[in-house]
């Protein structure tokens, strides 16, 4: 089975499903810092974290947000083969809930004012998500849907400790209900390369997403290839020789991540597969920066593996 031209379920083929077309997401900054670089839980991020906060490619906070909206559609025009149906507006850097619920309010209702802003997308953290925020987000998803990014990266504790995360699972277990209680749509990041991790461990937090928690499930899922970049914490010991990670070939890669899309259901959305980082902070894997090529190997292990007659791939 082909979701599209993909041999997976892809947020691309979804949006053509609900939208009728094609439609683009524009990277925008709400100017939210993060509790885990301000002091309040911890100081200097994730060790993988640039100083973009995970929004290297966003919009500058120092526009307002339609003139954020306007750049973003600028950066994604070359790609319209004809006009699109739509945007996702995408508050992507740092904590986009971290902040005064007013605040908040008022940017993500002045987002989704275009008629062609089909609806939000926001990427935050599960402990900052308090109950004020919660209800205002559910008011915003009886406008427009309202879609609740997680980055959730592992399930294991270790690991969490190791990449300074700084929150425990539980957080993520508790915020996951009341978000689906909400019935609001939320996807899960997790990172595939993690320091310390094997694959066994990759693929239990995969399993532990899929199960889900006391009846409720993600709706969608982030993977991405762990970027080691200039800057960073983790980029620093990689540069001494202690950073733990395992440095995939990109046929591995594409293995593994065959190996975690055929133990995802079929209506599980795979929002990415990759992941960009800016080539100037890139250090490790090299041929991550070629985006074009690892999807192509991608695509051709694939067909190579006879994954279309795996679970997720029937004939």
């Amino acid at each position: 089975m082909m979701w599209g031209d993909k041999p997976y379920h892809s947020l691309d083929y979804e949006l053509k499903q609900r939208y009728g077309g094609k439609v683009y997401k524009l990277s925008l900054t709400s100017g939210c810092s993060c509790p885990n670089r301000d002091g309040k839980i911890g100081t200097g991020g994730c060790i993988f974290c640039s100083e973009g906060g995970s929004g290297d490619f966003a919009s500058r906070f120092n526009l307002d947000i339609n003139s954020q909206i306007t750049e973003a559609k600028s950066k994604v025009s070359s790609k319209c083969g004809k006009e699109p149906a739509g945007y996702i507006a995408y508050f992507q850097s740092y904590t986009n809930t971290y902040g005064n619920v007013d605040y908040l309010r008022t940017i993500f209702e002045e987002a989704m004012k275009p008629d062609d802003i089909l609806g939000l997308s926001i990427g935050t953290r599960p402990d900052c998500l308090p109950e004020d925020i919660l209800k205002m987000l559910s008011e915003l998803n009886t406008i427009k849907p309202v879609w609740i990014e997680l980055g959730l990266q592992t399930i294991h504790e270790k690991t969490a400790k190791i990449i300074n995360r700084g929150y425990k699972l539980k957080v993520f277990e508790d915020v996951l209900k009341k978000l689906k209680e909400e019935e609001l749509e939320v996807i899960a990041h997790v990172i595939i390369g993690l320091p310390g991790e094997s694959d066994k461990d990759i693929k239990e937090t995969i399993s532990y997403l899929v199960k889900g928690i006391d009846g409720y499930r993600i709706d969608g899922i982030k993977l991405h290839l762990m970027h080691v970049m200039r800057g960073t914490e983790l980029g620093k010991r990689y540069e001494q020789g202690t950073a733990d990670i395992h440095e995939y070939s990109l046929d591995e890669y594409a293995d593994m991540l065959i190996d975690i899309i055929e133990m995802l259901p079929q209506d599980m959305v795979i929002h990415r597969i990759t992941g960009d980082a800016p080539k100037k902070l890139l250090l490790e894997p090299e041929w991550s920066a070629d985006k074009k090529r690892v999807l192509n190997t991608i695509h051709k292990r694939f067909k190579e593996r006879n994954s279309y007659q795996g679970k997720h791939f029937p004939n």
